[in-house]
């Protein structure tokens, strides 16, 4: 019998009669509330067949339950005439009946089994062949994006380059003006060549921060126009 059994499982059973005689058949199980069997008993012609129906009723099945159940299909000659056939076994000799004993063997499918049932009843996927909307981006906008950053970034660096030196111009030429002052306060004497040292020196500050102002004002303005 095969699971799950959850349902009523059926399964047939062949008695073939290979004699020249009519042969009486009785079927017995050791577990009658759990089976039906269709026919149960009856007569079989020589060189016939019947097919005997047996039906399990459902139950918890318990793999770990080995099962016990057996069923005996007994045989006999049938006698001339049949009016009864209780009286038929009952008047029957041992030596004359014949017996074929059968063991229940309970089966559930195997996990293999379900997912191959499974994946077979899957739809088989379907490709998506279907275009892309629009049009597609051209290869070569990536390269020019990063040529374009490259060159920015060069730039930076080339500027910041630039503004280190004037830094450190600066930075010269306001030592040396706080240099030409010292000079400046200590001539006592207050000589023209003391004050024009001074009023240069002076005046070279303005003069860097101009052109360091035009250069940043130059290089935004020329970004903005490009």
């Amino acid at each position: 019998f095969s699971g799950p059994f959850t349902d009523v499982v059926t399964t047939n059973l062949k008695l073939r009669n290979p004699s020249d005689r009519k042969v009486c058949f009785k079927v017995k199980t050791t577990a009658p509330r759990r089976y039906c069997v269709r026919p149960n008993s009856g007569i079989i012609d020589p060189g016939s067949s019947v097919i005997v129906s047996v039906m399990l009723q459902p139950f918890d099945y318990d793999p770990n339950e080995k099962s016990k159940h057996k069923f005996m299909v007994q045989t006999t000659y049938a006698p001339p005439n049949i009016s009864d056939m209780e009286a038929v076994w009952k008047e029957a000799k041992p030596d004359e009946l014949m017996d074929s004993k059968l063991r229940c063997v309970f089966e559930m499918p195997n996990e293999n089994d379900k997912l191959n049932d499974m994946d077979a009843s899957k739809p088989a996927p379907v490709l998506n062949t279907s275009k892309q909307d629009g049009p597609m981006p051209k290869p070569h906008s990536v390269s020019l994006n990063d040529t374009e950053t490259r060159k920015l970034v060069e730039e930076c660096k080339r500027l910041q380059a630039e503004i280190m030196k004037l830094t450190d111009e600066n930075r010269h030429l306001r030592d040396e003006g706080l240099r030409l002052r010292k000079v400046a306060h200590s001539d006592k004497s207050g000589s023209p060549t003391a004050l024009a040292l001074r009023d240069n020196g002076s005046n070279s500050l303005p003069s860097l921060l101009v052109v360091i102002a035009a250069i940043f004002i130059g290089f935004f303005l020329g970004k903005f126009i490009l």
